[in-house]
């Protein structure tokens, strides 16, 4: 006989989620994430990704459920959860690894389950040198910002850019300029995963820039060292019928 599982309700602010929270733990019972097998975040996205970098050294699995108004690595919100989460199918994650420089000689960490990006902070275009494996690929990019995406990340911020949506599992991740100057024509790149990333600043002073490790911001960097983590990974629980790499197919299928 299967034991009940022991379930960690997180909700983000919005008068829904809070309603459903306090739903689910009438149902349900209430534990510590840290005590849990499970965590079920109610909310968007964005509370997902809070979600995730609060709790995700756990290593707990996770399920979101809708409430906010984005929701790709949501389930929706229904009934049944017991019975959903013992059919859940699990989709593995790991993030990317940010350590930024900046003008004050300051070194900041940050972990990105979607994506880095780095972006002009005045009107001033960034001035870019890209770097691969101590390599230098791109002397100068020209533009007003450039992003590295996770394939989980890459239906985000990055599609939106014209990046491409990539398969979970396929070790890749993509390389992303955000409205390029010069080169005019150039598109990004996919690399290995385990390549390592490194964006220089040209020009700091007169052309600022920040970075962005999914919402954690930091502002006048120099450089940006980013790689796939080798240590940490994380656990997202889907609905069979509509599970992330389905949605990622979905997504690629679908105009407007």
């Amino acid at each position: 006989m299967t034991s009940t599982p022991r379930i960690a309700f997180l909700a983000s602010p919005i008068d829904d989620a809070q309603r459903a929270l306090a739903d689910l733990i009438a149902l349900h019972g209430q534990h510590e994430p840290a005590e849990a097998d499970t965590l079920v975040a109610l909310g968007g996205d964005g509370f997902m990704l809070q979600t995730l970098h609060r709790y995700g050294s756990l290593g707990k699995p996770v399920y979101g459920m809708k409430l906010g108004t984005v929701g790709f690595l949501m389930n929706q919100l229904g009934d049944g959860l017991l019975e959903r989460l013992a059919a859940a199918e699990p989709a593995v994650l790991r993030p990317l690894e940010m350590v930024a420089l900046t003008e004050s000689g300051a070194t900041v960490g940050s972990l990105a389950y979607n994506e880095v990006s780095l972006l002009r902070q005045t009107r001033q275009a960034a001035h870019l040198r890209i770097d691969l494996n101590g390599q230098t690929r791109l002397d100068e990019l020209i533009c007003d910002g450039v992003l590295v995406a996770t394939p989980a990340g890459s239906t985000a911020y990055n599609f939106s850019a014209h990046g491409p949506i990539l398969p979970l599992g396929s070790s890749v991740i993509a390389l992303t300029p955000i409205a390029a100057f010069r080169p005019r024509r150039w598109r990004g790149a996919l690399l290995k995963a385990d390549t390592e990333v490194r964006f220089r600043v040209l020009d700091p002073y007169k052309r600022p820039v920040s970075a962005t490790a999914d919402s954690h911001e930091v502002r006048d960097v120099v450089e940006v060292m980013i790689r796939e983590s080798l240590d940490r990974t994380v656990t997202l629980l889907f609905d069979p019928e509509h599970n992330l790499e389905e949605r990622m197919l979905i997504e690629q299928f679908t105009s407007g």
